[in-house]
């Protein structure tokens, strides 16, 4: 399990994790879900589209998510963000569908964008995965106030000067950068599962903000290790486990929280 093609696994598994956690520990708080959502979506059909041209598919991941991250951002700003962003989806997904109608190569590739291909990650891919991390998780640490304060307190954001749709727009190409670095390895229909199930799950566990951004990074790693073992011993696909672990996880939280509130009621 250890050793072979499986520590390249090991390894990219734990850098997806740690950025899940960070990431969408902001995507919770800040209800930015369906962004989450269609962002790795436009990620996805940028792929196909390199991938039907010839070239790496990590630049169309980039291209595409990065544009579908500043225009959902830049057209919210004028509209409601859900309609955008469901707009948004539905012409990626068309692009999607229409590059994948001119691919021969679609059983392999296609799936692997969909579902990703963790246990097929080479050394070549590490060095592209572990910078990209980095950049998502930097950047999060440099907008951390700022995300923070437009989260939790927008009003009071704009009092003190700060610009709330700036801080969106930022925030959307970080998820846009994470997606370029996710979807290869667990899927573009499978990173949105991994960065709201452990997020949410920790923001159940406690309410102190340094906490539980450190609980979603415990969480995502559990999770993504968790589905690795299991993908490994039972040979079912990864994402399957990631889906499911982070599900459950979300349950436990929620069942926690209600807990605790009963309780808090009770002694009351």
């Amino acid at each position: 399990m250890f050793s072979g093609f499986m520590v390249n696994a090991w390894i990219v598994a734990t850098i997806v994790a740690l950025v899940a956690g960070v990431v969408g520990f902001f995507v919770v708080l800040r209800g930015s879900a369906f962004q989450a959502h269609a962002i790795p979506n436009g990620a996805f059909a940028g792929a196909a589209g390199a991938n039907l041209v010839g070239v790496n598919p990590l630049i169309g991941l980039g291209v595409f998510s990065i544009a579908a991250a500043l225009g959902i951002g830049r057209l919210s700003r004028r509209g409601r963000s859900d309609v955008v962003t469901a707009l948004a989806l539905m012409m990626m997904l068309a692009l999607g569908a229409a590059f994948i109608s001119q691919s021969t190569q679609y059983e392999p590739q296609i799936f692997s964008l969909l579902f990703g291909e963790i246990l097929g990650v080479s050394s070549s891919q590490l060095a592209p995965v572990a910078a990209l991390g980095a950049v998502c998780v930097i950047a999060v640490l440099v907008l951390y106030r700022r995300l923070l304060m437009t989260s939790i307190a927008p009003e009071i954001a704009a009092a003190r000067g700060l610009r709330p749709e700036r801080v969106e727009m930022a925030f959307l190409v970080v998820i846009a950068c994470s997606t370029t670095m996710t979807v290869p390895v667990v899927g573009a229909l499978l990173i949105f599962s991994l960065m709201i199930g452990p997020p949410a799950a920790a923001r159940s566990f406690t309410s102190r903000p340094e906490i539980a951004l450190l609980a979603s990074i415990a969480i995502a790693l559990v999770t993504v290790w968790a589905a690795l073992a299991s993908s490994y011993t039972t040979n079912w696909p990864v994402g399957f486990y990631v889906g499911v672990f982070s599900a459950v996880w979300f349950g436990v939280g929620r069942t926690y929280a209600h807990v605790r509130r009963v309780r808090g009621v009770s002694r009351a």
